[in-house]
């Protein structure tokens, strides 16, 4: 346990940044998840479930929560899913 009181602090900001940061990622998978089936299965409100996915990745990669490009490629592989279970 740290002893010094800026780092007391710098601990307490890290640990509410990482709960914040893990429910971001979790929600995260969710909604990518949410929209790869319904994309799968056809169903009529994949459009909207891979545009709040979409949403989701670009304001995680914005935010930092997940690196620039690890949610611009996610964002990429949704959307060639979702282009081929379209044909």
């Amino acid at each position: 346990m740290a002893n010094i009181k800026s780092q007391i602090k710098r601990n307490r900001q890290n640990e509410k940044r990482r709960d914040r940061n893990k429910a971001a990622r979790t929600e995260l998978k969710t909604r990518v998840r949410q929209a790869t089936e319904a994309t799968t299965a056809g169903a009529d409100d994949a459009v909207d479930k891979v545009r709040l996915a979409q949403k989701r990745l670009g304001r995680a990669g914005s935010k930092g929560t997940v690196h620039k490009r690890q949610a611009a490629r996610r964002t990429s592989r949704l959307m060639k899913n979702a282009a081929k279970s379209s044909e």
